[in-house]
């Protein structure tokens, strides 16, 4: 039975890189020299050029990082370097929680260390010829060294109180880890701007002038109760920007990166929140955390029914039952049912997209809307032509043409 479960394994990884290489290809052969008339003022001729080589040498060292990756997965594999993680583990710590915390760690550890130089390069070299990294070395190491102490923190945390409620309840764990995880999400939809993001980020409330006041005015037209708009350092590591609507309840605030405010005019900033705030208005953050919470139990639910069966850590040679390898075989196993899964996501995702600009276009914000979402595509050198079986598989917001026609199409003055 393992040696079916591990040629199970291999074939959904294969197969799974083969057809994402197939989706990359697909999307790189799907620019045109000529854009759609609704894109044509987006990029001037030089611009799109620079768009075109900035995505093709983005795309090749995705390629060259992807590739290495899957290789070292199939070493892992293919040589038994998860038996061996696991029997240093469970030299280093036979107690079964700190073996699973010594197993985890050591593979997250190992992986973020040999893709260190990746990250670095993209950082330094790539993001840095098109000119926007901002990022010092200094804040690229202590990112990574804050990075992993709440990996260590947060992660062991969780990971030991799953594993304990595995050892003591065994079939009916699921429920039990099913409550953490759901306590854990809605903690962390409350307080991560508050908590996490200070680690990494300066925040300071919006100051008094037209901004805020055209921010408040439109806050108040819409009926949306607003008293926290933040300005984050995101200028600190990159040129690109970006905003987002973060809490529930009082815990709800608005955040904008200072790059987004110097890119975008007041209306269009506006117009950006608009859009934030059709989230919330239509009850899109909460049924995505619905969502989530039920995704999280159905997948606990058929983990609980697997877990515990020798096969799965002897697919990965493993000569002992455990509970952490058991976890990565049935990770790997269920990948399919997760792509099916982030498929659906990405669907109701990009369908509460279009309702979000219908929301801002009510209040006379489309042509806004529009302007602002070709500046930061233009800012970004976004790839303006993504291939449609791309986007199908990874894109949680419909492209910048789609989003343009929808909103022309609302019958809203421009």
């Amino acid at each position: 039975m393992h040696n079916t479960l591990f040629y199970i394994i291999l074939l959904i990884l294969v197969v799974g890189f083969l057809f994402e290489q197939l989706l990359e290809y697909l999307n790189r052969r799907n620019w045109s020299d000529i854009l759609p008339e609704e894109l044509r003022d987006v990029f001037d001729a030089e611009e799109y050029s620079k768009s075109r080589r900035y995505n093709r040498e983005t795309d090749r060292f995705a390629l060259i990082t992807g590739s290495f990756n899957f290789i070292i997965i199939l070493l892992m594999l293919l040589l038994g370097g998860f038996a061996l993680a696991d029997q240093v583990a469970r030299q280093l710590a036979p107690q079964a929680i700190l073996a699973a915390l010594m197993f985890f760690g050591m593979l997250m550890l190992i992986s973020d260390l040999i893709n260190t130089p990746f990250s670095w390069y993209s950082i330094f070299v790539i993001e840095e010829k098109y000119g926007f990294n901002k990022t010092t070395r200094k804040t690229f190491i202590l990112d990574k060294l804050k990075g992993w102490l709440l990996a260590a923190v947060i992660g062991g945390l969780v990971l030991s109180a799953i594993a304990w409620f595995y050892l003591q309840t065994r079939d009916l764990f699921w429920i039990y880890a099913w409550i953490l995880s759901t306590a854990f999400m809605i903690f962390m939809l409350l307080f991560y701007s508050n908590l996490i993001v200070p680690l990494f980020n300066k925040q300071t409330p919006l100051e008094s002038g037209e901004l805020r006041t055209a921010i408040e005015a439109f806050a108040h037209k819409a009926g949306f109760a607003l008293k926290n708009i933040y300005v984050i350092d995101g200028s600190k590591r990159s040129t690109k920007a970006n905003a987002y609507f973060t809490g529930l309840g009082p815990k709800k605030r608005i955040v904008l990166f200072d790059t987004l405010i110097q890119d975008l005019s007041i209306p269009e900033i506006v117009a950006v929140l608009a859009h934030e705030i059709g989230h919330y208005k239509k009850k899109h953050t909460l049924w995505g955390l619905l969502v989530s919470i039920a995704d999280t139990g159905a997948t606990l639910f058929i983990l609980s029914l697997f877990i515990s069966r020798p096969a799965l850590s002897a697919a990965l040679g493993a000569q002992v039952q455990s509970f952490h390898m058991g976890l990565v075989a049935f990770g790997i196993l269920y990948s399919p049912v997760s792509l099916v899964v982030g498929l659906a996501s990405n669907v109701l995702s990009r369908k509460n997209e279009y309702a979000a600009d219908r929301f801002a276009a009510q209040y006379g914000y489309a042509g806004y809307l529009i302007s602002g979402l070709k500046k930061l595509s233009k800012k970004s050198l976004s790839n303006l032509t993504p291939h449609p079986l791309y986007v199908f598989f990874h894109y949680s917001h419909p492209t910048l043409l789609q989003r343009i026609r929808a909103l022309k199409n609302t019958g809203q003055d421009f």
